[in-house]
């Protein structure tokens, strides 16, 4: 576990640290099952058509919302 070697007396922060970077976190990265070339295209793919659909859709909404409150605020006064 991540915790065992933080709870091992007897090293130095520093000794912990140094075998947590080196040792373990190598071992965990081997574990990792990495997606193909066509699936991280695909995804990929469609990150960028969801994060360019919500920027379009926050900016519909900026420009509508500030259209009402300008709207709004200008006849009250």
């Amino acid at each position: 576990m991540a915790t065992e070697a933080l709870e091992r007396s007897g090293q130095s922060w520093l000794r912990r640290a140094w075998e947590f970077v080196w040792v373990q976190v190598p071992a965990e990265v081997r574990k990792v099952t990495w997606p193909s070339w066509d699936e991280l295209k695909k995804a990929t793919t469609v990150i960028i058509a969801f994060v360019v659909a919500l920027g379009l859709f926050i900016g519909l909404l900026d420009s509508a919302l500030q259209a009402v409150f300008v709207t709004l605020v200008a006849k009250l006064f």
